[in-house]
């Protein structure tokens, strides 16, 4: 009689390529060995596919934790990058209390240099101010607060900034509120 082989593709636990398992058998004289060897192999197998689900399973926690991980801490760079924010307001507020006639100029130029350091850092994550002034009226970036007449710029022209507008790389974060000349 021949002898058939079958491959299944039951993952070795240590190796990982198909093995190969005999599904056709010489009749032998005694079934119950022949339904232990059976029983012995399922249990193999069953053994071996319950190892694959626990280091799948085990995989798949790993990840949803490194991905929660992530979530978490994803601001971290950003935030180490404002503490210098911090330290030069309460150097500027330092220097306001403890001064004299000149503390008003201490706290001018402390906060100058926040806003530089601030702005130095927002552009080095992508956060970059919409110029506005003295450009043509786009919904896209400019919010209309008001409307002026004037008749020294074009119509639909922004001719004043209350609050600047940001972009976050390419989309609008906030868009700036602007008055927008018209015609007389």
């Amino acid at each position: 009689m021949d002898e058939k082989r079958q491959s299944a593709e039951v993952a070795d636990g240590d190796t990982g390529k198909p093995e190969e398992i005999d599904i056709s058998r010489e009749p032998e004289d005694k079934p119950a060995e022949a339904a232990e060897t059976i029983q012995a192999e399922l249990e193999e197998i069953k053994d071996k596919y319950l190892r694959l689900y626990a280091d799948f399973d085990n995989y798949r926690k790993k990840i949803q934790k490194d991905k929660e991980e992530l979530v978490k801490y994803a601001n971290e760079s950003l935030m180490y990058e404002f503490l210098p924010v911090i330290d030069n307001l309460e150097m500027a507020l330092k220097h306001a209390t403890d001064g004299g006639p000149e503390a008003l100029q201490a706290l001018k130029q402390g906060v100058e240099n926040t806003l530089r350091e601030m702005m130095r850092t927002l552009e080095k994550f992508g956060v970059t101010p919409i110029e506005a002034l003295d450009k043509p009226f786009d919904p896209a970036f400019h919010h209309a607060m008001s409307q002026v007449e004037r008749s020294d710029v074009e119509c639909n022209t922004v001719v004043e900034e209350f609050r600047r507008g940001y972009l976050y790389k390419e989309k609008v974060l906030r868009p700036s509120l602007v008055a927008v000349s018209k015609s007389q």
